[in-house]
């Protein structure tokens, strides 16, 4: 059975009280964790040292990087480099959120370049794809998923790609007040993992993680989860309220 995760993307949230008392929380949590069924929490950069130490030993939790850079090192003020990462114990990073696209223009050419530097260092991308409103309404998704996955993951030999993770995230369902159900979900899933099998085989792409990253609550991850080709999910708000992502955790199949 491919991994199930439930990963917390915390954004820029939580002063370092909060911080601390959320990871409290979920360091106490009562949760239905296993080898194929953990919990990432990606946190903001300052607190990585301290997400670490508060999860140390809680098994099957891992702490996750928000973002990297595509250099190990350098002149690059204000960027974290996946070298810093491994140095501390990361073994998760995001790449190419919706946001990180948005807001800071990152390219699939830039994003092919972050998995490649976060797999050179053995740190396992959790690598984002998805599509706003007008490209849905247009109904060209399909195409527009493919060409990010294609650009950004598809020069990677099978071996590489098996060790990502995918995070599909269908932007026009998150603060647009529409909603994307769990067949929608299901249908863009099995798309991904079609595109994924035609060029890496079957097996390959059967292997593969794939998040949903569309306002998971907990309310609707069993729904979600339940999904053939939907292995968890990448969770937003949700993350910052430890019973609610709690929950979500123990709606992993």
């Amino acid at each position: 059975m491919r991994t199930q995760i439930a990963a917390a993307n915390w954004k820029m949230n939580c002063t370092l009280q909060q911080a601390e008392e959320l990871l409290n929380k979920l360091a106490a949590a009562q949760v239905n964790v296993s080898e194929n069924k953990i919990a990432v929490i990606a946190v903001p950069a300052p607190y990585l040292m301290l997400a670490k130490q508060k999860l140390n030993d809680k098994a099957n939790f891992f702490v996750a990087a928000q973002n990297c850079y595509t250099k190990k090192s350098g002149a690059y003020t204000g960027e974290t480099s996946v070298e810093m990462l491994q140095s501390i114990g990361i073994p998760y990073v995001l790449i190419g959120h919706s946001e990180r696209r948005e807001y800071f223009n990152e390219t699939n050419a830039i994003l092919a370049d972050k998995v490649n530097i976060a797999l050179e260092y053995a740190i396992t991308p959790i690598f984002c794809c998805g599509e706003a409103l007008d490209i849905r309404e247009a109904n060209t998704q399909n195409d527009f998923v493919a060409k990010q996955l294609e650009q950004s993951l598809f020069h990677l030999r099978a071996e590489q790609l098996q060790k990502t993770v995918i995070a599909y995230e269908p932007i026009w369902a998150i603060g647009t007040g529409k909603t994307a159900s769990s067949a929608q979900a299901q249908e863009m899933h099995a798309h991904i993992r079609s595109i994924l099998a035609a060029k890496y085989g079957d097996g390959v792409a059967s292997s593969i993680s794939i998040l949903y990253g569309g306002s998971v609550k907990g309310n609707n991850a069993i729904e979600l989860f339940s999904q053939n080709d939907v292995d968890g999910g990448l969770v937003g708000g949700a993350s910052l309220n430890a019973d609610e992502f709690t929950d979500i955790i123990n709606a992993l199949k």
